[in-house]
């Protein structure tokens, strides 16, 4: 596919006289098409994880096709259980004043749905959306990170086998062609990446009054209270920040522990890097930072801390290069730069937190985190945590793994985002939920219409209105008025 703006506009025109020569598609064909994308996710499975591994110099395999292919796999699963549902019309009640009458919300395609992927997640940041937007009878135009082009390349070769452009388009370039694709005339746009780029994107829907569902990350927070076990809680969040080598969006970015605890803390999650990953260096199921720009920016956060304070213990050696094995940093403090930015590399900063109070405010006072973080075994906490702390999701006593339900909505609150692109909610944010009012023909609604005051309409106004207050003033419009 040419990569060109002027492409960009040409396949948009063609998805939209094909959203107009089939407005609606039915169960039927809905259900084919997320079929089809089961069956090319299974075919496809090693080319897409060869073709990121090479993207990112090294990736793990395991992590590339438990992510990127066998999670939406079984999102589409979960959409072929539950579409008819979702596809079903809602019956609604009507106002008293209107009964007899029938009221539905009818769940309608929006059109076409712009789609932009992140590199750290290429494929599922990709497909994930688009088998929710194909759910939802849509065209799709998905432009991808120019920092993966492989995966670009595969991406494209699978789904041009099982759909014509004007139903799925694949785009790779560079900003240029990001920013033309932000700005077009789209139906709806799902971003996945920053929240300095989100802004960016947000801006170029607005001249269109496009629509966006933004999932953009942040600082999540793990919070290990004095009732976890501090060896599992260890576990957990070191796996978190390893995974990916913590090249993600829902990685613990900081951890919260009782200060007494915080050598036991240090030691064990030392200790279970070691166990998952005893030579980073040579170990294929260990992931390279994608970039040497993102891995001189990791080194660059490290050596801040340590000139600001901070003590570093190394979980293993690294190559120099973009192989970098987890750090634990202590001894912390607000002015380093690993407590102001979101992190997104196996870096882990550990802070004494000494109650749950102090934690609810240290998290509270901050930008909403995409996801949150609880090891403990407390009812009163778990449930305080999850009424009052805003965050895009929650996992209690291990990372991340409400990300991977498909019936669970994924999305952030705040500068971590808004809207969700999966689950029944996902449907319904692709989907014009359009109000419908049959009106019987014998109902009598021209007892709404003019001339006004009968003695019917002064009965329906006092029925549903009652008699007005003559304790209040004559009136407010009358008193503005005057003092302009």
């Amino acid at each position: 596919m040419n990569d060109s703006i002027e492409n960009l506009n040409a396949i948009l025109a063609r998805q939209r006289d094909a959203c107009l020569a089939r407005p609606y598609p039915e169960l039927a064909q809905r259900k084919r098409d997320l079929k089809a994308v089961r069956v090319a996710l299974q075919r496809y499975q090693d080319q897409l994880s060869t073709a990121m591994s090479d993207d990112f110099g090294r990736r793990s395999e395991f992590e590339c096709k438990m992510l990127d292919v066998m999670f939406p796999a079984l999102q589409v699963d979960h959409a072929l259980s539950n579409l008819r549902s979702w596809m079903k019309p809602q019956r609604r009640l009507t106002d008293w004043m209107f009964i007899t009458n029938r009221a539905k919300v009818v769940y309608q395609p929006k059109g076409v749905v712009g789609v932009i992927a992140a590199w750290n997640f290429p494929i599922v940041e990709a497909v994930g959306p688009m088998i929710t937007a194909l759910a939802a009878g849509n065209r799709v135009m998905i432009k991808m990170s120019e920092f993966s082009p492989r995966s670009t390349v595969v991406l494209r070769d699978m789904l041009a086998e099982i759909f014509p452009e004007d139903q799925v388009a694949v785009f790779g370039g560079g900003i240029d062609i990001a920013q033309a694709f932000a700005s077009l005339p789209l139906d709806h746009i799902v971003f996945t990446g920053s929240p300095a780029v989100g802004k960016e994107i947000m801006r170029a829907a607005a001249a269109n009054l496009t629509p966006v569902t933004l999932e953009l990350g942040g600082k999540s927070p793990a919070i290990v209270t004095r009732s976890a076990s501090i060896a599992a809680a260890a576990r957990s969040i070191a796996h978190g920040k390893a995974f990916n080598a913590g090249q993600a969006c829902v990685a613990p970015d900081y951890a919260l522990v009782p200060s007494e605890h915080i050598g036991e803390f240090v030691a064990a999650a030392v200790s279970a890097f070691q166990r998952m990953y005893p030579d980073p260096v040579n170990d294929p199921n260990y992931t390279s930072i994608a970039s040497d720009r993102h891995a001189d920016r990791a080194r660059e956060l490290l050596a801040d801390a340590v000139a600001k304070g901070a003590k570093v213990t190394s979980c293993g050696p690294g190559d120099g290069r973009r192989i970098i094995a987890m750090q634990v940093v202590t001894g912390v403090t607000q002015d380093m730069r690993i407590m102001q930015e979101e992190i997104f590399n196996p870096i882990l900063p550990v802070m004494a937190c000494d109650s749950l109070d102090e934690g609810i405010r240290y998290i509270t006072a901050r930008p909403r985190p995409l996801a949150l973080y609880y090891f403990g075994t407390d009812a009163v906490e778990v449930q305080r945590l999850t009424r009052d702390v805003h965050s895009g999701g929650m996992t209690i006593n291990d990372w991340a793994w409400h990300v991977f339900q498909g019936d669970l909505p994924f999305g952030g609150s705040g500068n971590s985002g808004m809207g969700s692109w999966r689950g029944p909610e996902g449907f319904r944010a692709l989907s014009h939920d359009k109000s419908v009012l049959t009106m019987n023909r014998w109902f009598p609604i021209h007892l709404f219409r003019p001339p006004y005051g009968t003695r019917i309409q002064r009965l329906i106004s006092k029925i549903f209105l009652g008699h007005p207050d003559p304790s209040l003033p004559a009136s407010i419009c009358t008193r503005l008025t005057d003092t302009v």
